[in-house]
């Protein structure tokens, strides 16, 4: 028989406040945007950064870069014909396509940029906004200041007992 702790949670009660805190939300909406970006960020290397790359390395596919690697024991496959019949066997390469990953890595440094400017776009702007409060807080405190220097000082204690005294001496007069 289990005993349950009255004071620890259920897995599903942790889970619901988890998700109501909305960082879950957050980080969802932005892995959707993320996704999204990266097909954008692929079609910039790939459409328009690649061919101007490709213009300098000879039209050069990036794609089609590899190095055919040696087999130990080769490797073939049936070479099929189209009524289904056998008609031979051909040759199957093994390759390290080293173009695919060049084309990530331009990629993946576009997409840090991209990131990198946001960021600094984002800094800017926080500090700018900072700024203008720390101005109006300073603004508001000189305002105060002006305002406490118009209004007349309170008298000390010493100025208050010697006016007393100057009544007192009208007074027996």
């Amino acid at each position: 028989m289990s005993k349950r702790n009255p004071n620890k949670k259920s897995l599903w009660a942790e889970f619901k406040e988890f998700i109501n805190k909305g960082n879950a939300m957050a980080l969802a909406v932005g892995t959707i945007i993320g996704g999204a970006f990266s097909g954008i960020t692929k079609s910039i290397t790939n459409d328009l950064i690649m061919p101007i790359i490709n213009i300098f390395l000879g039209g050069t596919d990036f794609s089609e870069l590899k190095i055919e690697l040696p087999r130990i024991t080769p490797v073939y496959q049936d070479v099929v014909n189209e009524a289904g019949e056998v008609i031979g066997q051909e040759y199957v390469p093994h390759y390290l396509t080293y173009g695919n990953f060049i084309a990530a890595v331009i990629n993946f440094i576009i997409m840090a940029l991209v990131v990198f400017f946001i960021v600094k776009l984002m800094n800017k702007i926080t500090e700018t906004a900072k700024r203008k409060e720390i101005e109006a807080a300073e603004k508001a405190a000189a305002e105060a200041a002006a305002a406490a220097a118009a209004v007349p000082p309170a008298p000390t204690s010493e100025e208050l007992l010697a006016e007393i005294r100057d009544l007192l001496k009208n007074q027996k007069q």
